[in-house]
């Protein structure tokens, strides 16, 4: 038996952020919040490069252990579900989208800078509603998805905590589209 790397692009967004995190953590202490946070509203300097950049590479950073495998454990269960369904190079694109998606809204709407990758997780979870989709139908699955999940993140967002519940939001409407208009190769689940 022999190890596959059967999901390029979830395992190389998995080590990748892994390796930014122990960057951060050990030898270079700014690394996150200089290269690997979206800045907020009023924070965002056009004529800096580095302002820009982080409007992808927020979804690499994380601020400790904890916030990493919490994204990353719904991550690597459901990327290479995903990537089966939808090949590697759209759902990099996917991810790309995403991230550009919620760091824009970040810098548009909210005073403080946006870290982690929790907008990918939820849109994951929301287009992984979508494997078995065919066109003039509406899986229950992404009902019940959207309003366990999302309507969560709806009520949890007038709570005062550090967490993006915008972020969850925005990813899961950036994964409902992307269920919607490209739909997967069709895996028939039962006869």
């Amino acid at each position: 038996m022999r190890i596959k790397y059967n999901a390029p692009t979830t395992l190389t967004f998995t080590f990748i952020s892994a390796m930014v995190l122990i960057l951060s953590l050990t030898l270079f202490q700014g690394l996150t919040g200089t290269w690997f946070a979206a800045p907020g509203r009023g924070s965002f300097n056009a004529g800096d490069i580095r302002c820009w950049i982080t409007l992808f590479t927020h979804v690499l950073g994380h601020a400790n252990l904890d916030h990493f495998l919490a994204n990353f454990s719904f991550i690597l269960l459901l990327g290479p579900i995903l990537e089966a369904n939808y090949g590697s190079r759209a759902l990099f694109l996917m991810i790309l989208i995403t991230a550009l998606v919620t760091g824009v809204l970040n810098v548009l709407f909210f005073p403080t800078g946006l870290l982690g990758a929790s907008g990918v997780v939820f849109m994951m979870i929301l287009l992984a509603s979508f494997t078995n989709f065919s066109k003039g139908e509406i899986p229950l699955t992404f009902i019940l998805i959207l309003a366990l999940y999302l309507g969560r993140e709806i009520i949890d967002s007038f709570s005062s905590d550090d967490i993006s519940q915008f972020a969850h939001i925005a990813g899961g409407f950036c994964g409902s589209l992307f269920g919607f208009f490209r739909p997967g190769k069709r895996v028939k689940l039962i006869e």
